[in-house]
């Protein structure tokens, strides 16, 4: 696992505090891997997910930090979201 992967996934624990995610989303950081989180909490996998977000390690350190909005991104095409959107919009409101 990538030293940028296992940063995003602490950071996504963090803002979940402790809690699980009513769904499955997956999080593809390009060229680094992927993780998913789902209503066991944070882990590392390829799985299939109700939604996939797809971004570079810049934009989800953005989005995690807090500098920069996830729906923002995805209306900017930084962020690309396949899958259930309403997923995605419960992630929004998890991340800020």
């Amino acid at each position: 696992m990538s030293v940028i992967v296992a940063e995003a996934m602490a950071m996504l624990e963090q803002k979940l505090g402790g809690r699980g995610f009513d769904g499955s989303a997956k999080f593809v950081i390009e060229g680094e891997g992927a993780f998913v989180v789902d209503a066991g909490g944070v882990r590392l996998g390829d799985d299939a997910a109700d939604v996939t977000l797809s971004a570079s390690p810049t934009v989800f350190k953005a989005i995690f930090d807090g500098d920069m909005n996830p729906t923002a991104a995805f209306m900017t095409g930084k962020l690309s979201v396949d899958g259930n959107m309403g997923m995605a919009m419960k992630l929004a409101s998890i991340l800020g």
